[in-house]
């Protein structure tokens, strides 16, 4: 289920991440919800949006971590 805008993220995503890291999020899930549609393209058993959460993830930290507090902030 792709997401057409913010307010359709999961509540902990909407939550946790600041909004350019949101648009990000959403970006990347639904680009990886497109490219992994086929079950032959994901590893193991893994459902079409476990696949793209883990994409959206992987997007997002690689312009965001965890600072001391536990808040997402861009890197350096």
């Amino acid at each position: 289920m792709p997401y057409n805008n913010l307010k359709e993220l999961p509540e902990q995503i909407k939550k946790n991440l600041p909004k350019p890291a949101q648009e990000i999020y959403l970006k990347a899930f639904n680009n990886a919800w497109e490219q992994y549609k086929d079950p032959d393209k994901r590893r193991g058993n893994q459902s079409q949006e476990e696949v793209s959460h883990k994409v959206a993830w992987s997007a997002v930290k690689q312009t965001y971590t965890k600072d001391e507090s536990g808040n997402w902030v861009e890197k350096e």
